[in-house]
C-alpha cells in the first residue's frame, strides 16, 4: 500500500492548472511577437502595398513591398501616430534621427507634402541644390539632358488589373532604358505622341535645401513634383523609406473566401523580386 496520501480531486486541480499555464504560456508568446512585429514594423521594414499604375512598368497595382526605414534614418512620420496632431505625442519631433542621404533613382516611399495622411511612392530624380526639367519628354539635371535607349516599341496596361499587357485602343506606350548621371537606370514608360504635354515641357525646377523631387516611372500617368500645387519639392521629415523588395503580389482576381481561385490571381513569379 502506498504511503502517499491523494487529496480527492487533486488530478483534476492538477489539469486546471496546466491548462492556465499553457494559456498563459501562449498570451505572453503572442505578446512578445506583437511587441517584435512593432519593432520591426516601426524601425526596420514596413510593408506596402501599390494601389496606381504611377510606377509602371516596374511596380503593378496589387504589388506588396517592403520599405527599409533606417535607410534614411527616423522622423514623425516613421512612428505610429507620428502624424496625429492631436493630444501629447512624444513622436512629434522635427527633422531626423540617423539621417540618411537617398540616391537619385531610389524607390521612396514618403508622406504627401499637401496632404500627410496619404502614403506616395516615387523615384527620386532631384537632390538638393538640383535644377530638374523636362524638355519635349527628355529629362534634364543640372541641365544634362538624361541618357535612355528604347527598349520596346509599345506596351499597354492590361485592363483592370495594372500591369503591363498589349496595346489595345491605340493606347499605345513607349518603353525607355533611362540613366542616372552616377549611372543607375531602370525602365520608363511614355505615351507616344505626348511631347506637347505639359508635365513634358516644364519650367526648371530648383530643389530647395532639405528637399527632394520624386517622378513616378509611368512619366505620363503620375502626380508628382512636377506639379507643384499637388505634391511639389518633398521635404527631407516627409521621407519613410526605401522601397527594397516585392514580398507578396495579386492582380485580386479572387475574393478572399475563392481559395480554389487563388492560384490564378498570384503572381508568382513577382514575389521577392527586387525593386530596380
Amino acid at each position: 500500500m502506498s504511503e502517499n496520501a491523494e487529496r480527492p480531486g487533486g488530478g483534476l486541480v492538477q489539469v486546471v492548472r496546466d491548462f492556465f499555464r499553457t494559456l498563459y504560456d501562449i498570451a505572453v508568446t503572442a505578446l512578445w511577437a506583437v511587441v517584435l512585429a512593432l519593432v520591426i514594423r516601426t524601425f526596420a521594414f514596413e510593408p506596402f502595398r501599390i494601389p496606381s499604375e504611377s510606377m509602371l512598368p516596374g511596380l503593378w497595382v496589387g504589388d506588396y513591398l517592403f520599405v527599409s526605414k533606417y535607410s534614411y534614418g527616423y522622423s514623425r512620420y516613421s512612428f505610429p501616430f507620428g502624424a496625429s496632431t492631436s493630444g501629447w505625442n512624444p513622436f512629434q519631433f522635427a527633422g531626423r534621427l540617423l539621417p540618411g542621404e537617398p540616391r537619385r533613382g531610389d524607390v521612396v516611399v514618403f508622406r504627401q507634402p499637401i496632404d500627410t495622411t496619404k502614403d506616395y511612392i516615387k523615384r527620386v530624380i532631384g537632390l538638393p541644390g538640383d535644377r530638374i526639367q523636362v524638355k519635349n519628354r527628355i529629362l534634364y539635371i543640372n541641365g544634362r539632358a538624361l541618357e535612355r535607349k528604347k527598349v520596346e516599341e509599345s506596351a499597354a496596361v492590361d485592363g483592370g488589373v495594372g500591369e503591363p499587357g498589349h496595346p489595345s485602343d491605340g493606347q499605345f506606350l513607349e518603353v525607355f532604358r533611362e540613366t542616372m548621371p552616377e549611372g543607375r537606370s531602370y525602365v520608363i514608360w511614355q505615351r507616344r505622341g505626348s511631347e506637347e504635354s505639359l508635365v513634358n515641357n516644364t519650367d526648371e525646377y530648383v530643389v530647395p535645401p532639405g528637399h527632394y523631387f520624386m517622378m513616378g516611372d509611368n512619366r505620363d500617368n503620375s502626380t508628382d513634383s512636377r506639379t507643384l500645387a499637388a505634391v511639389g519639392y518633398v521635404p527631407a521629415a516627409n521621407l519613410i523609406g526605401r522601397a527594397e523588395f516585392l514580398f507578396f503580389s495579386t492582380n485580386h482576381s479572387a475574393e478572399l473566401w475563392e481559395v480554389h481561385r487563388w492560384p490564378d490571381s498570384i503572381r508568382f513569379n513577382r514575389i521577392f523580386k527586387r525593386i530596380e
